[in-house]
């Protein structure tokens, strides 16, 4: 039987490239001279720091753009709340990896309401698609393009 995985998955190493492009734009760039505002990473996530929160949204609009640059998918960006103290704005954004329950729940009941002629079940991190046709798997596939869960989906593991 035919069947996929639906997963959520963010290439680190791209982000890594991504968040050093970006500071290395941030330093070139003529309104941020003299300005003490750069990008750190730590696992999943991206530290933002400048002199002002207007900074901050200039910067997640270049951290955007590298990412883009780098074949990531933005959805897949989730900034926290800007933390002020004193003289310098701080913000923290993740990078989402993986379906939580939430969003495999979602994915599910989009696949169930569609009335194909497929299975779906969750397995932890991502969503097994099973069906007799190809043609089923690949309309799922299509659904999924269409449906705008917020999220960055991938299909894997595609087997005839």
């Amino acid at each position: 039987m035919p069947s996929f995985d639906i997963v959520s998955e963010v290439d680190t190493h791209e982000v890594t490239n991504a968040v050093d492009q970006a500071n290395r734009e941030i330093q070139n760039r003529f309104d941020f001279k003299g300005v003490d505002a750069g990008f750190e990473q730590e696992g999943d996530s991206i530290n933002l720091h400048a002199a002002a929160e207007f900074q901050l949204q200039q910067m997640i609009d270049v951290l955007r753009a590298k990412l883009v640059n780098r074949k990531v998918d933005p959805e897949a960006m989730d900034p926290q709340k800007v933390e002020q103290n004193g003289m310098q704005a701080r913000q923290k954004v993740i990078m989402r990896q993986g379906l939580d329950q939430d969003a495999a729940k979602k994915i599910t009941k989009l696949i169930k309401e569609s009335k194909l002629k497929v299975q779906s079940q969750i397995q932890g991190e991502q969503v097994r698609v099973t069906g007799k046709k190809r043609d089923d798997l690949q309309q799922v596939m299509a659904l999924m393009r269409e449906s705008n869960l917020g999220l960055p989906l991938q299909y894997k593991n595609f087997r005839d």
